[in-house]
């Protein structure tokens, strides 16, 4: 059993978790990934680790409570706990080397895998620019968390309710022609947001990086729910992934893929179990 010991409402939709799981957080590193079951009847759901403690053994963990598990694991409160937390599984990122000056970019819920990726390289001594991207004031979330860890923020709203408007791509394409030299740039959030933020980048040979968030059943590449096509070639994003050269990735094969069960998914809250007569 893993106990929850904080638990944050980020805003109406988005919970902040933490979990006492040391031999997780012992080993793990940004980029990387946890599966969640809430009990042992529960389906298994992937979290990617949006930070840790190794020195008190905790795991942090960002979601939007949009499914039946993730409603589930909401509903918790600190002081209890979850049956099962595997991890760290994935790839953690990889940093080449020399690195000077990154552009992370986060969109929405993303923004929760953005925070340790400008962390790490801000602890590397990287200057960081980091741009958040909401669609409006209300549903901004970790911003003085990610204004701590990073040279410069950069707040977007579609709608203008709170920084400046438009999308992110606005802003990386408006200091990318003022001149900034980035030495990388990484891009996490909704995967059309990830595409656009690549074609942006593709014109100037800035290597991007993406995390991708494909249909993940056991996180060990047993499965086959997670391929993606990068450079002509399958992977698997939770063992050869979930980090990938965006400017490979097949980005609207993915997107197919991702809505595959989006009907099925709309039914997971009145589903009932046949096996056990009851919601499953």
């Amino acid at each position: 059993m893993y106990k929850i010991v904080e638990k944050r409402e980020l805003n109406e939709n988005v919970t902040l978790m933490s979990f006492q799981a040391p031999y997780i957080a012992r080993k793990a590193e940004a980029g990387q990934f946890i599966i969640f079951r809430v009990d042992d009847r529960g389906e298994r759901i992937p979290l990617t680790i949006a930070d840790y403690d190794r020195d008190r053994g905790t795991v942090t963990v960002i979601f939007q409570k949009v499914g039946a598990s993730t409603k589930r694991l909401g509903m918790l409160e600190e002081g209890d706990s979850i049956s099962d937390l595997a991890g760290p599984l994935g790839v953690a990122t990889h940093y080449e080397d020399g690195l000077k000056k990154v552009a992370v970019i986060g969109g929405g819920v993303g923004c929760a895998i953005a925070y340790p990726q400008a962390k790490k390289l801000h602890g590397m001594g990287v200057s960081v620019d980091l741009i958040a991207g909401f669609r409006n004031k209300d549903i901004v979330i970790l911003e003085d968390e990610m204004r701590a860890i990073s040279d410069r923020l950069f707040m977007m709203t579609d709608d203008g309710s709170y920084g400046d408007k438009g999308f992110v791509t606005v802003k990386l394409k408006e200091l990318i022609e003022g001149g900034e030299r980035y030495d990388a740039v990484i891009a996490i959030g909704p995967v059309i947001m990830m595409k656009m933020v690549c074609e942006v980048t593709r014109p100037y040979g800035i290597h991007t990086l993406v995390s991708l968030n494909p249909i993940m059943v056991d996180g060990t590449g047993m499965c086959g729910g997670c391929r993606v096509t990068v450079d002509g070639k399958i992977k698997f994003a939770c063992v050869d992934g979930p980090d990938f050269d965006g400017h490979l990735v097949d980005f609207d094969e993915l997107m197919r893929r991702n809505n595959i069960y989006k009907d099925k998914e709309k039914e997971a809250d009145s589903h009932v179990c046949r096996l056990f007569g009851g919601k499953a």
